[in-house]
């Protein structure tokens, strides 16, 4: 009889687990990488008699397949030269091979848009195609060869150079993007592949103001630059951070101004983790809009303090500097943000009150757009085209957050881009659960190539759909209109693009 009892009580006991584990979403992971690499572009001597060369840095994430296969995207900057404030932003493709434990060939290419500073840069395609040969220590790659340059479309630079690089291997993890807004008490997770050290994240939408000083500016001396912009952070454990930072000026000077910092700081908690103090220091690259920077390399020490307004959300306020090491352009820094805190993919943490975890969807958009007769400053009336990148974070199902940035490819405005965040709405997904419908309101800052923006406010309403592939990819195609406001800039615009749409699980 007990026997009986024990053999009833143990499948009780397995059905009550299968029960609780069987809705519970599958954990899957991506291989990836993170790389920074550099090369040294020969320029041709056009308006700068004795041109130094321009040293171009990139920042990329790759996805990484069994096959050797990477994909991924990538923005560089110019860092040292005369051109500050030219950057591009493309796509890369690649096979990574090895040929012994440690030793790899690397072979692949990139395909972007950009310009800008009164670079030759034409209407700013480019491709970069590059060989390299790696070795691979314990936490890190690096690796270097022949690499190109050659912005194709009408432009003048043409380059063979070295590259440099350097690789961190930085896996994620995730679900099926339908399971997105389940929610789910924590105690289910605690036999499932989920039961780990969840990570801590946080994005920031923030205005910042540059107050420029010194006697070396010329006509935006003493002038302050308005900026809009994001900031992702990723922390390392419960005190250190990582972070990347990226603004566009939309008032203060002629349009065209930007910046891309990277760097990390220190998170010190007090009042009972409701107020937050951060240092931080990054480096980068940035100039445009008339502002001299020289090469465009920046330095960026600040601090911030925020206070919570909600359970997850906080307001900031910085100070800090930017400028350059010789202090040729120098200014004091002063904005104010909203910052969404995430503790995603774990459940084991310190944080008594999280009591459940709910499935987030997170979308990475790539795409190329079309304005239709973009309106100029001095030169004749033409389509522009650029390559674009959005994501999107879903608010619940019907309702997500956006951040954008484009940059000029085709189209005699190389110089161009934008950077902007917004809102949209989408309906559930429709006709056999392939097609979605959305529209959204996006704004921000945007300049350069001789587009008419005015000092770089643009509002960029538009409606679309998206057409399932497979779980994680998506067809997606859109249009609407975009207006500057202070400048002429008035167009309707198309898009065509691939969506990459996952969840995330996300501690409350």
């Amino acid at each position: 009889m007990k026997k009986y009892i024990f053999l009833f009580t143990l499948l009780i006991s397995n059905q009550f687990i299968f029960s609780q584990t069987k809705e519970i979403p599958k954990k899957n992971s991506q291989k990836g990488f993170a790389k920074i690499d550099f090369l040294s572009i020969d320029m041709p001597i056009t308006s700068i008699p004795n041109e130094k060369n321009m040293g171009y840095t990139g920042i990329h994430y790759n996805l990484l397949f069994k096959n050797s296969f990477y994909t991924g995207l990538g923005i560089y900057g110019s860092v040292s030269g005369y051109r500050g404030g030219f950057f591009t932003l493309g796509v890369n493709a690649g096979i990574k091979k090895y040929f012994t434990s440690d030793f790899y060939l690397d072979t692949g290419f990139h395909f972007g848009g950009g310009g800008g500073a009164g670079a030759p840069d034409g209407g700013g395609a480019f491709i970069l195609p590059h060989f390299n040969l790696g070795y691979h220590f314990k936490d890190f790659s690096l690796n270097s060869g022949w690499s190109y340059v050659n912005f194709f479309d009408k432009g003048q630079i043409k380059s063979h150079q070295l590259n440099l690089s350097i690789e961190i291997p930085l896996d994620f993890e995730y679900a099926n993007n339908k399971t997105a807004e389940k929610e789910i008490s924590i105690d289910n997770f605690k036999n499932t592949d989920w039961n780990q050290k969840p990570k801590r994240n946080s994005l920031m939408v923030h205005l910042n103001n540059l107050k420029i000083n010194g006697n070396t500016q010329g006509i935006n001396n003493g002038k302050t630059i308005k900026l809009a912009g994001f900031e992702l952070t990723s922390y390392t454990n419960k005190k250190w951070f990582t972070f990347l930072k990226l603004d566009g000026a939309y008032d203060g000077i002629r349009a065209g101004y930007m910046d891309v910092i990277l760097g990390g700081g220190y998170h010190l908690s007090i009042n009972r983790n409701k107020t937050n103090i951060l240092a931080k220091f990054g480096i980068g690259a940035g100039g445009g809009g008339g502002v001299d920077t020289k090469g465009g390399f920046l330095l960026y020490p600040d601090i911030s303090i925020e206070q919570q307004i909600f359970k997850d959300i906080y307001i900031s306020l910085n100070k800090g500097y930017l400028l350059t090491p010789n202090k040729h352009f120098y200014t004091s820094s002063f904005g104010i943000g909203i910052k969404y805190y995430i503790e995603r993919n774990g459940i084991i943490s310190n944080n008594n009150y999280f009591t459940r975890g709910k499935f987030k969807g997170f979308d990475l958009i790539v795409k190329q757009d079309i304005y239709l007769n973009a309106e100029r400053m001095t030169q004749s009336t033409e389509n522009l085209h650029q390559i674009s990148v959005q994501v999107n974070l879903d608010l619940n199902k019907n309702i997500f957050v956006a951040g954008q940035t484009s940059f000029a490819n085709f189209g005699n405005a190389g110089a161009y881009a934008e950077g902007l965040v917004g809102l949209g709405l989408k309906t559930v997904s429709l006709f056999n659960y392939s097609t979605t419908f959305f529209t959204q309101f996006l704004g921000g800052a945007a300049g350069g190539g001789n587009i008419s923006t005015g000092e770089g406010l643009i509002m960029k309403p538009s409606l679309g759909f998206d057409y399932k592939l497979s779980n994680t990819l998506r067809l997606r195609a859109s249009g609407g209109y975009v207006k500057a406001k202070g400048g002429k800039l008035s167009s309707t615009f198309l898009n065509l693009g691939l969506k990459y749409n996952i969840a995330f699980l996300k501690l409350k």
